[in-house]
């Protein structure tokens, strides 16, 4: 295997890691100002609100996401072994 595979394989990588992780990182993003602006207007500053309502939506999400995530992942070994 050449360098210039090596880096291929790797610049792949890192694309599919944002790709499968962006979708996560999305909704906790979208969660956390939503609870927070909720947070600020309503007064109430319960850290287990923030937990379990970031937490609940982001397995959702990646529920949702699961087929994408696998397909992904196996398209790329699929091409790369």
């Amino acid at each position: 295997m050449s360098e210039s595979q090596i880096y291929d394989t790797l610049r792949q990588a890192l694309w599919i890691a944002v790709l499968m992780s962006a979708p996560l990182l999305t909704v906790a993003l979208v969660a956390g100002v939503a609870i927070g602006l909720f947070q600020a207007l309503t007064s109430v500053q319960e850290m287990t609100l923030t937990f379990v309502a970031k937490v609940g939506a982001m397995l959702v999400v990646f529920w949702v996401s699961m087929s994408f995530m696998t397909s992904t992942l196996v398209g790329f070994f699929h091409d790369r072994i």
